[in-house]
């Protein structure tokens, strides 16, 4: 079994990987102290199982699962928290098991033993869920079997296109496999819909440019071009606007 080990404190990390070195047939490929270098970590070792702590900077734990179970095929995940009030939200980011600090050697050797039983199953695991309060602070692409974590913060706007959903951020151009309606749920704070197939975020707006033929435009910050506003959003967008 190749683990890894998620904690923003190192001293925890150490002391799981002690005992998962005097364990048979388990290694330790990699450590990490926040969410987000541990989904990286995770796609580019092939990890087979994660140790993820849960309050974590940058991306805490629940919201890495969340993405780690984009993964083909999704790594075991194992919470380990000095917390036991987010056992609920932790299992129905499909955890394999949920174990409370201090972590004791014998729930330790039981949790990889149920994480080795899915690996060997080849078990599909669901995709990881969130409480409907708490928001993203990523988005995740798939990229030739990898993931990359794009911040939200750095999204300008966001474009369906077929099936997929391109996000134009501050690095380039990506394909998510996701609905825009459930992004612009989501994220109903941070995006204004302009089209049907169009979510800008609020700071990316510079004006609303009208043409002589009625239609509007909208003019962006880090557009490459004008993007098209419909007629049916052109009031809701305005009054917006205007509150910003």
């Amino acid at each position: 079994m190749k683990l890894l080990i998620v904690d923003d404190e190192e001293l925890a990390r150490e002391r799981l990987a002690a005992m998962i070195a005097e364990m048979p047939d388990c290694s330790v490929v990699g450590q990490a102290g926040n969410g987000r270098d541990a989904v990286e970590m995770a796609a580019a070792l092939s990890a087979d199982a994660l140790l993820l702590d849960i309050a974590m900077p940058v991306m805490d734990g629940l919201e890495a699962a969340r993405h780690l179970a984009q993964l083909e095929p999704p790594p075991a995940v194992i919470f380990c928290t000095a917390y036991d009030e987010h056992a609920l939200a932790a299992f129905e980011a499909a955890a394999v098991d949920y174990l409370v600090k201090p972590v004791r050697r014998e729930r330790l050797a039981e949790a990889i033993e149920r994480a080795r039983r899915q690996r060997a199953a080849v078990a599909t695991v669901p995709a990881a869920l969130m409480p409907a309060d708490r928001q993203r602070s990523h988005l995740s692409a798939r990229l030739r079997g990898s993931l990359r974590l794009i911040p939200i913060e750095d999204v300008h706007y966001l474009q369906a296109e077929e099936k997929y959903v391109v996000v134009h951020h501050a690095r380039g151009e990506d394909l998510i496999e996701e609905s825009l309606k459930s992004l612009e749920t989501e994220f109903a704070e941070r995006f204004v819909r302009i089209h049907r197939n169009c979510l800008v975020a609020q700071e990316e707006f510079v004006e609303l440019r009208r043409l002589p033929d009625g239609q509007v435009q909208a003019i962006l910050r880090h557009g490459k071009a004008p993007l098209e506003v419909s007629r049916r959003c052109v009031p809701g967008l305005r009054d917006r606007l205007k509150h910003l």
